[in-house]
């Protein structure tokens, strides 16, 4: 049997809808963190979401949470794959921010990445973070450069 192997690019739009347009406008406009409540369960949902996805129920309150927060759980990625964010080295985590109620994954930066042993030294499950805002901002997730520990 013959097998043909090979890489496909697929280009695409995604259309934001009104409410990850504002979120991302708020990061790219105005260097905030939104997030929206659920009526029901009372969660602050990171990014913002259209409708709470354990109760079903629409949000309508937005809420500004803190650009800081905890590592919740973090790796550190070093292998290249199709569609990466970036080169490797970096490190990836969820992070809870304060005021969230669903982690937030983001990049971990302002560490030396090049001994994977100093890296499990300074990035550690609690670790306080806080936000590096991109000077350039496009209203993207990439508006937040990374967050970096708190020192």
């Amino acid at each position: 049997m013959r097998v043909l192997e090979t890489e496909v690019c697929l280009p695409y739009k995604f259309a934001y809808g009104s409410v990850n347009s504002r979120f991302f406008e708020e990061m790219e406009k105005n260097r905030r963190i939104m997030g929206t409540r659920c009526p029901q369960c009372h969660r602050v949902l990171v990014p913002a979401r259209k409708f709470c996805p354990r109760c079903f129920v629409d949000p309508e309150e937005w809420v500004q949470v803190s650009d800081q927060g905890k590592v919740r759980t973090w790796s550190l990625v070093n292998y290249s794959f199709a569609g990466e964010p970036k080169p490797p080295p970096y490190v990836v985590a969820i992070i809870d921010l304060d005021g969230a109620d669903v982690g937030f994954l983001h990049f971990i930066g302002d560490i030396d990445l090049s001994d994977v042993e100093r890296v499990k030294e300074e990035v550690k499950i609690g670790l306080a973070v806080r936000a590096v805002w991109s000077e350039q901002r496009s209203g993207t997730i990439m508006d937040i450069k990374h967050f970096a520990p708190l020192k």
